[in-house]
């Protein structure tokens, strides 16, 4: 069983995810790792501002500071897992280096619901390399691929059409067309799969 919930920007589309899964009293296990090289204080804090408004407790979990054994016993315990946004080759780095992303792909396996803003959709795919236009790879420099953590077979395109990053996202699609499956969302849709099941939600 699989759940996950993939968004480009959460606070536009918490209503979405109440209208599938009901979320409320559970306590989310909030990852900001990939903010950590962006100027993106302002949307970390609205981002938890809108997991608590739909009636979650949020948990945050600084897996650079935290030990393994303390991820492992966060992600275990609480019933939701959230990546929030930033850059996704640094986000793989720090997942590989803590060895967090084994932790998240087994959770996600065993059926914990997995929530995935705009880098934390990107890195779930099978690899991010197709996403260098959008982020800056120079900002993971110990990263030697870009494999990503494979929980879904095909290649999220977050923020789609949107003022900032219309271009790279249209740079996501068209030079990739041909040899991946590319789901392109707007920032206020959401692509939700359960099992084998997939579909947009949203305008």
């Amino acid at each position: 069983m699989k759940r996950m919930f993939l968004v480009s920007m959460f606070q536009n589309v918490s209503g979405l995810l109440k209208s599938v899964e009901d979320v409320k009293r559970q306590t989310v296990t909030y990852i900001p790792i990939a903010s950590k090289v962006e100027k993106l204080g302002f949307f970390v804090r609205i981002g938890k501002w809108a997991l608590r408004f739909s009636g979650m407790k949020v948990e945050e979990l600084d897996i650079a500071k935290a030990t393994y054994e303390q991820s492992k016993a966060t992600l275990a315990k609480n019933e939701i897992i959230y990546i929030a946004g930033g850059n996704t080759f640094f986000l793989l780095q720090e997942l590989r280096r803590t060895r967090t992303d084994q932790l998240i792909i087994e959770e996600v396996r065993k059926g914990k619901l997995y929530i995935g803003e705009s880098a934390g959709a990107i890195v779930v795919c099978p690899d991010i390399g197709y996403s260098v236009v959008m982020d800056d790879p120079k900002q993971a420099p110990d990263l030697t691929d870009y494999a990503g953590l494979d929980l879904i077979d095909f290649y999220v395109v977050p923020h789609y059409q949107s003022r900032e990053f219309k271009d790279a996202a249209d740079k996501m699609v068209q030079s990739n067309e041909d040899q991946k499956e590319t789901v392109a969302i707007k920032d206020h849709q959401a692509i939700w799969i359960n099992d084998d099941d997939r579909k947009i939600l949203g305008e």
